[in-house]
Parts: structure tokens; C-alpha cells; sequence
């Protein structure tokens, strides 16, 4: 969809969890997170792109990293939020940077849940900007399940929970990725806008025609999931233990992970202590580029974590007609089939789910037929306009009208 001829357009500042490399020519590069396809969906609205993200500088690009920056998009680096850099004086560097970096752009959007937009949404609000959110996960789903018992968690938890809600309910227009569970506990204001599509979108190469034949009752049969490592709780160990349960069982499942960081050692560790060494193969962060191979040698998808349940290659694992089992720890998400959704650390659960697949090779293939219609509706020319229209939107409310907010201030003035 076009804009209007002689339209003002102007610059938006997306704020996001991304982090980036940066070479000395000053290009900014990328491994596993959105390049610059991805970023260049803002300018359906706008004449340029400011991505405020983390960077840390590298003297040669990254082996399969793809270029983020290009035409119109650029990158505002943000101090890294890691180390020392995270206590007191590093956060108010972050606060500066992110202050400057939206100080001369027509309109905001914070992609949310992310510290960035944590921080820059307080910073909006004092100046009486507005501000557009794009709610792309749920913080409950991060910090759910047994380490949320921890007192620091929990209250980490609470917090980000709190902060999304203020943000949904202050901001000028909100665009959620799922079409009910998001809005449900994040709501939006009264007088702001609210749009619902998908942050993940697929062009027609990414679709096979039919779903996956189904594997030979009994196994063998190899499991793929995908996600970062760095979190304590990945879900990844979860996995391990079903497989262990299976192979009592006399079925042989092997794992091949997609993702790095730094709980591998001890996941490494963990499969050895199960006896599955040789089965366990945790490829680390590969290319996008790479992502379609890995799926189409697999069988089943696992999506470890509630985190993951709406990432990219979830859907393109259904795209490529695999049947997809996920853990929904909070309501099941809309893209599964119930039966092969699964609680956060029943592993017990998880082992059945896979068991039964193999067993019923007519259900492994009407699980994975629903997936690829599901994934239907994430082709690029249904999501793209109604993703335009919202970012229009927030072009219109544009920087001096902060639609939100100033209908909440005159429902809370005194009447006389």
C-alpha cells in the first residue's frame, strides 16, 4: 500500500531487544536477529528508520551475519546493557543515549517487552510525547514456571507485567501478535488506537504444499527447537529429560537445538548425565538463511518456552509442513493444536505428546496439515497492509499529539 503523494513522512525511532555487531566502515551487522527486510517494513509509513538498539563494535562481520543498516534504516547505538554497564551509571548512559536518540524523529514506536523500551517510555511520558507500542511477547511468559518462585524473579516479573500495562494504556496506538490473549491482559486506553497482526511474516518460498510424511511408528525420530541459551530458563532440559522417558521406552529421539549462550555447558553436561550425548546436537546460532535446511531435515518441532510460541521459526517450521508441539504455560496460544501443547516442565507430558504422534502417523499429519494452514495466515501480503495502516496511523497521531495521554488528563481534571 502506497503513501499519498506528497505526503510528509518523516523518521520514526523503533526502539528494540536486538543486539548488533559493528564493523569499522561503521556497517552494522546481524547472525540470528532481524536484518535490514525486517526493519524496512517501517518505511510503508515513514521516509527513514531509527533503530535504537545495543551495539558492540567487531573488527570483521560475523560468519553468515546479514546487514541491518541500508537504505533507510539506520542505527542509533545504545551502550551495552551487560556487566558493569548495567548498575546506576550505565543505566543513566542508556537513559541519555535513548533521550537523544528520539529527540529530533516525528514519531516513537517501542517494540515491547525490552529494557529499552522500559526506560524510553518514562522518558516520553515526562516530555508529553506520544509514543505507539508494538507488544511482541508477554513478560509473564519469560519469567514463568519454577524459577519464577524465586523472590527476585517474581518481582522482575511483576515489574515488566506492570510496565507493559502502563505503556499499553498510555500510548497513542498499540499493535498486538495475537488476536486475543495480548489485549486480554494488556489492554489499551480508552482513546487509543489498538490493531492486531503478526510480528512474523513469510514470502511463498517459505511454504511447501503438503505436510511432512509421517515417521515410522516407534521412531526413530528427530526433534528440532530453537531459541537463545542465555536465559536460565530456556526449556531446552525439558526436552532432554522427554527424550530420556522415550528411549526407556525403547524410542530413539535425537535433538538438534538452534541457538547459543550461556547455559550450553551446563545442557551439555546435562545430556551426558542422561546418556544422550551422541544424540544432542546443539548447532548454535545459524544464519536465517540456514534456518529452512535444518527444519526440512527434521520431524517434529518443539518449541521449548512459552517466550518462543509466536517466534519466527515456529512458524516457518508449520510453513514447512512439520507438526509443531509447544509448551503454553499461560493459555494456550492461538497458532497450536490443543493436544500438543504442553505445561512449562512436564516433561512426563511432552514425552507423551511425541509418543503418541508416532504411534498415530495419521495425527502427526493432520497436526502438521492445521499447522500449514495456520501459517496461511502469515503470508507477507495479508499481514503487510494491515501492518501499514497501523504504522499510517501512528505517522498521523504524529510527534505534537499525544492522543493518549491528553484524553487522560481531562478525564482526570476537576468539573466544577
Amino acid at each position: 500500500m502506497e503513501n499519498l503523494p506528497g505526503s510528509a513522512m518523516g523518521t520514526v525511532a523503533v526502539s528494540t531487544q536486538s543486539r548488533f555487531q559493528r564493523t569499522p566502515d561503521g556497517a552494522v551487522w546481524t547472525v540470528i536477529g532481524p536484518a535490514h527486510g525486517f526493519w524496512a517494513r517501517y518505511l510503508s509509513a515513514f521516509d527513514r528508520v531509527r533503530l535504537l538498539a545495543e551495539v558492540t563494535d567487531v573488527p570483521l562481520p560475523p560468519t553468515g551475519a546479514c546487514r541491518v543498516d541500508g537504505a533507510g534504516v539506520e542505527v542509533w547505538p545504545l551502550p551495552c546493557g551487560r556487566g558493569p554497564r548495567s548498575l546506576l551509571p550505565g543505566r543513566a548512559a542508556l537513559r541519555r543515549s535513548l533521550r537523544y536518540g528520539v529527540d529530533d524523529v516525528d514519531a516513537v514506536i517501542l517494540r515491547s517487552p525490552s529494557p529499552a523500551a522500559n526506560l524510553l517510555a518514562p522518558i516520553l511520558r515526562r516530555s508529553h510525547r506520544g509514543y505507539a507500542v508494538e507488544v511482541v511477547a508477554d513478560p509473564q511468559d519469560m519469567f514463568d514456571g519454577p524459577v519464577a518462585t524465586y523472590p527476585v524473579r517474581r518481582w522482575r516479573a511483576h515489574r515488566a507485567a506492570r510496565q507493559l500495562l502502563e505503556q499499553c494504556r498510555d500510548a497513542i496506538a498499540v499493535a498486538y501478535t495475537t488476536g486475543t490473549s495480548l489485549q486480554l491482559r494488556c489492554p489499551p486506553g480508552p482513546h487509543t488506537i489498538a490493531a492486531d497482526y503478526p510480528d512474523v511474516d513469510l514470502r511463498a518460498d517459505a511454504f511447501v504444499c503438503e505436510p511432512r510424511e509421517p515417521v515410522a511408528s516407534g521412531g526413530p525420530v528427530t526433534l528440532i527447537s530453537a531459541g537463545t541459551l542465555d536465559r536460565s530458563r530456556h526449556g531446552v532440559d525439558v526436552v532432554l529429560t522427554a527424550m530420556r522417558r522415550l528411549a526407556d521406552d525403547g524410542i530413539r529421539a535425537d535433538l538438534v537445538h538452534l541457538g547459543d549462550g550461556r547455559s550450553r555447558p551446563q545442557l551439555e553436561r546435562r545430556a551426558a548425565r542422561l546418556g544422550l550425548t551422541d544424540r544432542v546436537v546443539i548447532a548454535g546460532e545459524r544464519p536465517a538463511t540456514e534456518i529452512r535446511s535444518w527444519l526440512d531435515a527434521a520431524d517434529v518441532f518443539v518449541s521449548p518456552t512459552p517466550a518462543g510460541a509466536h517466534s519466527p521459526v515456529v512458524v516457518e517450521a508449520m510453513a514447512r509442513g512439520l507438526p509443531v508441539v509447544a509448551v503454553a504455560a499461560v493459555g494456550p496460544p492461538d497458532l497450536f493444536e490443543a493436544d500438543c501443547l504442553v505445561g512449562t516442565g512436564d516433561s512426563a507430558t511432552l514425552a507423551e505428546v511425541v509418543r503418541r504422534l508416532l504411534n498415530q502417523p495419521q495425527r502427526m499429519v493432520e497436526v502438521a496439515a492445521a499447522g500449514l494452514v495456520r501459517s496461511g495466515g502469515y503470508r507477507t501480503e495479508l499481514v503487510a497492509p494491515r501492518r501499514a495502516m497501523f504504522y499510517r496511523a501512528v505517522r498521523m497521531a504524529g510527534r505534537p499529539m499525544p492522543v493518549a495521554l491528553a484524553a487522560r488528563a481531562r478525564e482526570r481534571a476537576p468539573t466544577s
